[in-house]
């Protein structure tokens, strides 16, 4: 079980696979972004994505699926996130793309206020098969000490 306690600072993963399919982006995008450039390649050809192109937040949810499906290969003591910062989508994402993430621990602190909890902060890195930055992110992650009556820093 990975705690608190066990999260360095610099820490770095590499990991994930997530083919692209124009099905998968089309019902997403018809779910939830009905952008013409995200439903139609004739649509798309008439923007500067040339081609029928994954929504931000599908490029979100893909790379969601990565890091959860790696989080599941060491069971952690994790309590959830209370959300993301300096979100960019770099490029887009289009059908055939196959993505992967990468990322970096870059800080960590306990809280004062909840003694059995504490916060990490990772930078997310998309890349597609080409190693093409295509989403950045800073992810806030909440997980459980080890021992909460260790003093706090």
């Amino acid at each position: 079980m990975l705690y608190y306690e066990d999260i360095e600072v610099g820490t770095r993963q590499s990991f994930g696979r997530y083919e692209v399919t124009a099905d998968a982006v089309r019902d997403f995008a018809e779910k939830f972004d009905p952008q013409p450039f995200h439903l139609s390649d004739e649509a798309a050809a008439k923007t500067h994505f040339g081609r029928i192109s994954a929504s931000g937040w599908h490029t979100c949810a893909m790379t969601m699926r990565m890091l959860v499906e790696n989080m599941s290969v060491v069971e952690q003591a994790g309590l959830g996130s209370p959300g993301i910062d300096q979100l960019r989508w770099v490029k887009p994402v289009y059908p055939g793309d196959v993505l992967r993430c990468e990322t970096e621990v870059i800080e960590k602190r306990r809280s004062k206020s909840r003694p059995d909890m504490g916060l990490f902060k990772s930078r997310v890195s998309t890349f597609n098969q080409d190693d093409v930055l295509v989403l950045e992110m800073v992810s806030n992650g909440l997980i459980r000490v080890r021992d909460p009556s260790a003093p706090v820093d």
